[in-house]
């Protein structure tokens, strides 16, 4: 069953608190996962082209967005493919991490390479692996279908599933917060 996307862009249930509207106002940089963030986590092999997977594109125009905004965009993926290098070099993400489950190592690369603390870091994960990244950061959400152990340690989780605007709901949210606007040329 294909989730709806009706409710993309609600950002009103991240700002209903004080703690997670003062985490959000913090944030430059989002940093995402790939499968089962910015996709549904399912993968599809192409004959002539390999494996594939689907990206929406509200997620993609709400990264857009938020970096007109001034907020920085990473991806630190386990895998590497090059769909998602395609995706992310066509989405102008500055900072890509791939192929190492050690998320840690990435986090501290863009540490100190952006110069930014952990507390102004957002971070969008779903699995166990994801965990040590979700404890450091600012602020963290994950998706309704991540593993029981994510969900009891993010910040929030999201009320759309990855793939289909979940991305798009955190990317609002912080805009919301820090008072950047509905809509930015």
């Amino acid at each position: 069953m294909i989730p709806s996307i009706s409710g993309i862009s609600d950002a009103s249930k991240l700002l209903e608190t004080a703690d997670l509207q003062a985490r959000l106002k913090k944030i430059k940089i989002l940093i995402l996962d790939v499968d089962g963030i910015l996709t549904d986590g399912r993968i599809f092999w192409l004959e002539g082209h390999g494996w594939t997977r689907n990206f929406h594109v509200k997620d993609g125009y709400g990264l857009k967005v938020l970096m007109r905004a001034g907020i920085d965009v990473a991806v630190i993926s386990g895998g590497d493919s090059k769909d998602v290098r395609t995706r992310m070099e066509f989405l102008k993400i500055k900072y890509i991490f791939l192929g190492d489950e050690d998320k840690l190592k990435a986090l501290d690369k863009i540490a100190q390479t952006t110069g930014l603390t952990h507390d102004q870091m957002a971070f969008m994960g779903d699995d166990l692996f994801d965990i040590p990244v979700i404890e450091k950061v600012g602020f963290s959400a994950t998706v309704p279908h991540a593993v029981d152990a994510v969900k009891m340690r993010a910040h929030y989780v999201t009320q759309m599933h990855g793939g289909w605007g979940a991305v798009r709901e955190i990317a609002d949210a912080i805009r919301a917060a820090q008072g950047l606007g509905p809509y930015l040329r």
